[in-house]
């Protein structure tokens, strides 16, 4: 296990002596059922760890539980749940897909499952999805799954100017600043024209599989694609 300097991550004896309650806490909610979820995450994994924790905990500490932010501390659980956790685990599903629950009293608790592909990924299906995660983005503050479009070279998100992205989906904002692409955000799926894609933190990018776009933007797409599969299949 790796070591850390506690020095390093907490300002005085007493916020270390909090943060060391919360995780035995913690570690003894998840010997019970916890109570109805408020939060769901899935993250998709490789080689038993998740390649965009960062980015997926920067946008955990943007979603809301009743209302609320979640504190530092389960912030800093979380992390190191999965860090430590995830790799001295017993279980199978090496490359499948962690989920992250918190319930409506503020407690966690985390499982790990075999990933399985979107059976339909038309682009009826995928806008489906979408709404469903929009519905969930109006509780929780970030929608875990966005539909998105390449049109003329230029990428949309169905997404609040304001609002935090997902995990995944600043990934796919960042490859397209590094190509140039320009990136904005619409209200409705029904302003996005082009190549037609989902962005997931559990799928990753899924294009829609009928769709009459551009050689040019359903190649961006599978651009995106290929560098989400990249940064996933990296085994350090």
């Amino acid at each position: 296990m790796p070591q850390i300097d506690d020095a390093e991550l907490f300002g005085n004896a007493e916020d270390q002596r909090a943060y060391e309650d919360f995780c035995a806490n913690q570690e003894a909610v998840e010997k019970f059922t916890l109570d109805k979820p408020a939060l769901i995450c899935r993250w998709r994994m490789s080689n038993k760890k998740v390649p965009m924790l960062n980015r997926h905990i920067r946008a955990l500490s943007e979603r809301l539980v009743q209302g609320e932010p979640l504190t530092h501390n389960m912030l800093s659980w979380a992390k190191q749940h999965v860090e430590w956790s995830l790799a001295e685990g017993d279980y199978t599903a090496h490359d499948g897909v962690l989920m992250l629950v918190i319930d409506i009293n503020g407690n966690a608790a985390m499982t790990v499952g075999e990933y399985e592909p979107l059976a339909d990924t038309s682009a009826k299906a995928l806008r489906a999805r979408s709404a469903e995660a929009r519905s969930e983005a109006d509780e929780t503050g970030v929608a875990p799954e966005l539909l998105a479009a390449i049109d003329n070279g230029e990428l949309a998100f169905v997404a609040p100017a304001d609002e935090c992205l997902c995990g995944t989906a600043t990934l796919i904002e960042q490859l397209a600043q590094t190509k140039g692409i320009p990136v904005t955000r619409v209200d409705i799926p029904a302003q996005l024209k082009g190549a037609l894609f989902l962005v997931s933190d559990e799928h990753g990018v899924v294009p829609a599989a009928e769709t009459d776009a551009a050689e040019a933007d359903a190649a961006t797409v599978a651009f995106f694609a290929e560098g989400y599969e990249k940064l996933r299949a990296r085994r350090s």
